[in-house]
Formats: structure tokens, sequence, C-alpha cells
């Protein structure tokens, strides 16, 4: 049976920005420029500390070439 980790959806949406990001080889500084937002409010939310709009997970989709979909994606564990 497989069973979600218990991570909440801030936790999973910092996880995935930062992983995503890096997958992709991009900045914070290459990120702020392709999603038109400020470096301090990315910084922010790649540690958790401000909440994010739906309109900026847009932003930051389309900056990444996924789906909206993909930042908010818990990973799925085996229950062991």
């Amino acid at each position: 049976m497989v069973w979600l980790t218990r991570m909440d959806l801030r936790e999973t949406f910092t996880t995935n920005l930062r992983r995503l990001r890096n997958a992709k080889g991009l900045s914070q500084d290459d990120l702020v420029y392709k999603a038109e937002v400020s470096r301090s409010y990315l910084s922010q939310l790649e540690k958790g500390a401000f909440y994010v709009s739906l309109k900026v997970i847009g932003r930051l989709a389309d900056a990444l070439s996924i789906e909206p979909v993909a930042l908010l994606e818990r990973k799925k564990r085996k229950k062991t």
C-alpha cells in the first residue's frame, strides 16, 4: 500500500520549488527574472516563510516550463 508523506503543503511546495529550479539549472536570480517576482520574495518562498498565491504558482510554473501541479505534488513513499 502507498501512503503520502506527512509533509505539509507549504513544505511540499518549497521542496519542489527548490528541486525543480535546481533541476533546470537556474539560479534564484534567473528564476526571479523569468517569473517576474522579487529576489527577496522568492528567497522567502523557498524558505517557507511566506504563503504563495495561485497567481505566483502559475508564474513560477511558466518560468520553469512545468505544470503548476508539479509544485504541489507530494512525493509518495511505500509504507514499510
